[in-house]
């Protein structure tokens, strides 16, 4: 059998993109690219999705772990944030890699989402520490900031998680119906853990770097709301389950 070239693995990963409706602008034009030029790489190399998500998580650890131990300076902004921009890119390359070899497994996807989880409230905690160790400010206010952030950050991401199940659940659709806007992807951007993980370029200066934090905390709690609010008249739209059941056994029969 003939090898592929890297080229060769590069090209059909594009072909089997996922749609880029709904997907925030890092994601979309950077974090992809990035994770699909990994996943061929790690496609050449033998190795398995479950194996690029691990090595995902560790980067983002090691870049946690230098927020919470060392005092900010440029070179830890410099260190951290392409740990964790790296640990993002193989977050997208374990996806693509697994499309690549056929399709992901329960597994895999449930690793993938333990992982994500444990990120988010890991990094939010480990600027609580930074702050509250290094004492940038002096004012014990600045703590409420992370904390409100890992907060936002957990409801998000178990709302998101569970409304895509109730949906699967019910019937409804899956699909983002508002089509392949870009001007929606610039406009959810504050939303994108890529840009959150580009803030820490900022991190050898607190008064930047938690002005930056906020602003994006702020965005977050907004779009958080809006969601809500959105998911709330999408579930009381929904029939029952047991009503689902029903009506699909008399299209059957």
């Amino acid at each position: 059998m003939t090898r592929r070239s890297y080229a060769d693995v590069v090209a059909e990963l594009v072909r089997a993109q996922k749609p880029s409706a709904g997907t925030p602008a890092y994601s979309r034009f950077v974090n992809r690219k990035l994770g699909r030029y990994l996943a061929a790489g790690a496609f050449l190399a033998g190795r398995t999705p479950n194996q690029v998500s691990l090595t995902s998580g560790f980067c983002s650890l090691a870049g946690i772990v230098l927020i919470a131990t060392v005092e900010p300076s440029l070179p830890l902004a410099l260190g951290v944030t392409a740990l964790l921009v790296l640990g993002y890119a193989l977050d997208s390359a374990d996806g693509q890699l697994a499309r690549l070899r056929g399709g992901g497994s329960p597994l895999g996807e449930w690793l993938d989402h333990m992982i994500d989880c444990v990120k988010i409230v890991l990094l939010h905690s480990a600027v609580l520490v930074s702050l509250y160790r290094f004492d940038a400010f002096g004012n014990d206010l600045v703590l409420l900031v992370p904390l409100a952030y890992l907060c936002v950050s957990a409801v998000m991401f178990f709302g998101l998680i569970l409304i895509d199940q109730l949906r699967r659940r019910h019937g409804a659709s899956t699909v983002n119906v508002r089509g392949d806007s870009v001007l929606k992807s610039l406009l959810i951007a504050p939303t994108d853990y890529g840009v959150l993980c580009l803030v820490f370029l900022a991190f050898g200066w607190p008064e930047m770097f938690t002005a930056l934090y906020g602003l994006l905390l702020a965005a977050n709690l907004l779009f958080l709301l809006a969601a809500t609010a959105k998911w709330y008249r999408e579930m009381a739209a929904l029939a029952p389950a047991a009503k689902v059941a029903t009506a699909s056994s008399e299209v059957r029969g």
